[in-house]
């Protein structure tokens, strides 16, 4: 499945379109992590803890949506974008998005 955030592909032609797809995923941060990020937050820099959480809250958001598509009998998803919100200070969700396509090469 081939994922692009340009409208098109170079080099392919879109033969078919079959409309919006998305995935989505909503993380707690766990107890530990927001301890340890409390700690590492008073000294300022990334806070690695929340930085893989959304790194792999992205990975499966995009997972899903790939799913999605196939099950259109997609191959590729067009004009691919990412939201992402924080629910009551606890939660984040992810949502990954785009248009799911058939492409082939271009002749």
């Amino acid at each position: 499945m081939l994922v692009s955030t340009m409208n098109d592909v170079p080099g392919h032609q879109i033969t078919q379109v079959f409309g919006e797809v998305a995935g989505l995923t909503v993380r707690s941060r766990g107890l530990g992590a927001n301890f340890a990020a409390g700690f590492r937050a008073l000294g300022g820099g990334e806070i690695h803890e929340y930085t893989q959480l959304l790194y792999h809250s992205r990975h499966e958001a995009v997972m899903r949506m790939c799913q999605h598509a196939m099950a259109f009998g997609a191959n590729a998803v067009i004009a691919m974008r990412f939201d992402c919100n924080e629910i009551a200070n606890t939660m984040s969700e992810v949502a990954a998005y785009g248009t799911a396509v058939r492409i082939e090469p271009a002749e």
